[in-house]
């Protein structure tokens, strides 16, 4: 028998072990923090089947910190970003892709040096910013340094590159406009790629930590990530099952959204050729 052949099996053996040992390793935090938020402080720590089960932690975290306040500035962020990406990337990907004008190359590549740029590099010369124009401590000044995506123009200059041109010249026969093919061609081809893209900015956004908390001071600014950081914070004296419920609410949203539209997440991606 073909050598290649006998260790087919044995490789197929190690990668699903390997995926298991991955997913315990992913699961295991997840399922120690529902088990302390789901039982009193006592058993935090004492994994007794028969302790009994409360929500009083959930009541607790809730009503320890202005949580509604810190999703409701969460919600208008990711929306803001987003919104703000799709127009950006969409006019800005067009232009790359379907446009002739003097330099084209040299400024697509400067958008690309920018993938190669780490954002917390850039948090100083964005603070300046943000106070030269006077808006620190905003839910805008959070979002303003992410508006324009480098990944976001890269990803649909690619998808309408592959869109044909026939469909664009057919589209310009009947007098629509450039604006019109945008919307009425290219868009639509591209839902697939909006969907995954959209995906990764709301959780990306949903998730960042480190600019929010520089950039924000007061309660009616902070998200969620930097709400539960000052929440969790020692000199709040609050146990850690009622932090494991804090943080279970914090990111219920996302993961409920996973739960309930995993094949579609999947497919977004797999269409999007992102791996």
């Amino acid at each position: 028998m073909n050598p290649v052949h006998q260790a087919s099996p044995l490789a197929a053996a190690l990668e699903t072990a390997g995926a298991w040992v991955l997913a315990l390793l992913w699961v295991l935090p997840l399922t120690y923090a529902l088990w302390a938020a789901i039982h009193p402080s006592a058993y935090s720590a004492h994994f007794v089947l028969t302790a009994p089960l409360t929500v009083e932690n959930f009541v607790k975290a809730w009503n320890a910190a202005p949580f509604a306040r810190y999703f409701l500035n969460t919600f208008l962020l990711v929306t803001m970003i987003l919104a703000a990406q799709l127009v950006l990337c969409t006019l800005a990907a067009y232009a790359f892709a379907r446009f002739d004008f003097y330099g084209r190359d040299i400024v697509f590549l400067l958008v690309l040096l920018q993938l190669m740029i780490m954002p917390d590099v850039l948090i100083i010369e964005n603070y300046r910013t943000m106070g030269a124009l006077g808006v620190v401590d905003t839910i805008p000044a959070i979002g303003l340094p992410y508006m324009a995506s480098a990944f976001g123009i890269f990803l649909l200059r690619q998808t309408f590159k592959t869109v044909p041109r026939e469909l664009d010249e057919a589209a310009r026969v009947e007098g629509a406009g450039p604006l019109q093919v945008l919307l009425k061609v290219y868009v639509p081809l591209a839902r697939p790629i909006y969907i995954a893209y959209g995906l990764v900015s709301v959780s990306y956004h949903w998730n960042n930590f480190l600019w929010p908390l520089i950039i924000t001071n007061s309660v009616s600014t902070r998200p969620l990530t930097v709400g539960l950081q000052i929440f969790a914070s020692s000199d709040q004296g609050i146990d850690w099952s009622v932090i494991t419920a804090a943080t279970l609410m914090t990111s219920a949203p996302l993961l409920i959204s996973f739960l309930l539209f995993q094949r579609q997440f999947v497919q977004s991606f797999m269409r999007a050729g992102i791996r």
